[in-house]
Parts: structure tokens; sequence; C-alpha cells
């Protein structure tokens, strides 16, 4: 079997590193560095040569930065004639951009997929991608990891026995109710209707919520407007309580603030696939770390066992 390397952008290093420690390797040096004409320059700054190669990168803020010093890092492993180069992306941003729902757009999850296999990407590993066709884009094999069973972990410590969890759009559906299987709870979701990127109208919660537990389920927050939008619903049901939980907390424009700010919300649940500032901490939000599951997918794809097995079993707790 080839040796392995890991690489990380700037990106979100820390989750590189604590990768690191759970596979037992050193996360192998890259220097990034910028021309006078403001270009990029990126050299690996360990041996490549027929080694298995991973590069852990999420498309964050600034989001076009990350993107392009993510490729030359393919570009430069590829180079340096690397046996394989696997992508691991905890965050594709461009994932949202997924459909032609209006005229003359550019289908940016495609794009910037074809961009990844020309520099050099021989697969991809993603977390929570916003949905599931985005996977089909991608001309190399995908593992789609999910943070449902690190979050249901986090949540069993609670009474679950009057819990419904729900999904703010219909969209969403499928996978709150893969995770109230997962904790046995009960499933509804909003209707949910966008008009802008932070203009969403919710007309109506299908399902049981009334006197209930409620976990909202979503697969991001940024701005935070569809859930401030669902809340505001919720409430007029009068559930028990709110928990609002999500894989990627990108918390943008002070939507952390805002959540925090509504007394009802007990709790803000997220994982680290993005690196959140630690001055948006705040006694609401519980992090919680998927680098456990990303390491154990680079160690099964580096050996070339199973992804999918890894959600056949339960969570430990």
């Amino acid at each position: 079997m080839r040796d392995i390397a890991v690489f990380s952008g700037s990106a979100h290093p820390e989750l590189a590193a604590e990768v690191c420690a759970h596979l037992g390797v050193p996360l192998s040096p890259t220097r990034v560095s910028r021309f006078a004409n403001d270009c990029l320059e990126v050299q690996l700054q360990a041996n490549c040569r027929e080694r298995d190669v991973f590069v852990i990168q999420p498309l964050v803020t600034p989001v076009q930065e990350h993107l392009v010093e993510l490729l030359m890092m393919c570009d430069a492993a590829r180079g340096a004639s690397a046996g394989r180069i696997t992508v691991v992306m905890p965050h594709y941003s461009y994932a949202r951009s997924d459909k032609k729902d209006m005229p003359r757009i550019s289908l940016g999850g495609r794009l910037v997929a074809d961009l990844l296999v020309a520099a050099g990407a021989s697969r991809v590993l993603a977390m929570t991608l916003h949905s599931p066709q985005v996977h089909g884009f991608f001309s190399v094999p995908v593992d789609h990891l999910h943070a449902l069973r690190e979050l249901a972990a986090h949540f069993r410590q609670y009474d679950l026995s009057r819990t419904t969890v729900v999904s703010p759009d219909l969209g969403n559906a499928k996978e709150a109710a893969a995770f109230a299987r997962l904790i046995g709870a009960q499933v509804a979701a909003g209707a949910k209707q966008r008009f802008a990127d932070d203009r969403v109208s919710i007309s109506a919660v299908i399902g049981d919520v009334t006197g209930r537990d409620v976990i909202v389920l979503d697969d991001e927050i940024a701005k935070g407007s569809t859930v401030l939008e669902l809340l505001e619903r919720l409430r007029e049901l009068g559930p028990r309580s709110i928990r609002v939980a999500c894989t990627h907390g990108l918390f943008a424009a002070g939507a952390l603030k805002r959540l925090t700010e509504q007394p009802d919300v007990l709790e803000i649940v997220c994982t680290n696939t993005v690196p959140v500032p630690v001055e948006e901490h705040t006694e609401k939000l519980r992090i919680l770390s998927i680098a456990p599951a990303l390491a154990e997918a680079v160690r099964r794809i580096h050996n070339g066992e199973s992804v999918s097995a890894l959600f056949d079993a339960p969570q430990s707790e």
C-alpha cells in the first residue's frame, strides 16, 4: 500500500490537524504566498511521488481565494507525481448552485466540480452536500458523509420521548426524517418559499409540534433567515422547547447573534466542518467535531475499505 500524505489549505488548518491526530500521521506543510500582482503561489513542502495524497480544504469565506488555493494544491500534487489525490472538502459552498431555476444562470456546483477534476482530483470526500444531486456533478468517485450520527449522539443526552425534528423546508425533509429515526423522534417540515438569498417565507409547518420538544435541523445556517422565519411559525403552534442544529455553522452577517438572542432557543448545535470565530462563541453554542469521522473515512479510502459501512453501525457515545 502506498504511503499517505495529508496537506491542508489555509481555510481550516485546525480541522486538518485534528484529522491527522486521529490518523496518527503528521500534517505535511504547505506554503501559500502571493506575488506582487496578487496571484497566489502554492508549494507542497513534502514528497508526493506515488503517495496517497489527501488535501483538506472547506470552501469558506473568502470562498474564491480558498477555491483557487485548493485547485493549485491539487495541481501541485499532480505535478509532483502523486499516486492519487483525494480532495477532502468538509463544506462545498458551491453545492447551493445546483439547478437552473432562472434563465441564464451558471451551475456553479457543476463548474467547480469540473475545475477540481481538471486540476487533478482523483476522488472527493464531502460532508453533507446541500442536495444529493450535487454528488452527480463530479466525474470522479465521491464519498458523501453526513454528521447525523454526531448530532444524534449529542441529543441523546436529553429526554427525547416528546421530540419532533423539524426541517425548515421539504428539500431537507429526507435528512430530517433520517435524523428523527436515529433518535426515535417524530418529524415535521416547513412549507418554504424563497424570494431572495436572505428573504424567505414559511406559510405552515406540516407535522405535530404543539407541546413538543422541537429540534430544528438544517444542513447549513448562513444568514439564518430561514431558521428565524421558521421560529416565528413554530411559536404560533406552541412547542415546549426549541433547539437548533446544523452541520455547517457558517453564521454570516451576525446570524449567530440573532439566533442567540431568541429567548426560546435553548441551544444551537453545529459541527466544525467550517471554522467558527472565537468571538462568535456564545453560551448557547455547541460545536461537535467531525474530525474522527473524516479521519476514519480517509483511513478507509487509503486502505481500500468501504466508506458507506461507516453508517451501518450506531455512533458510539
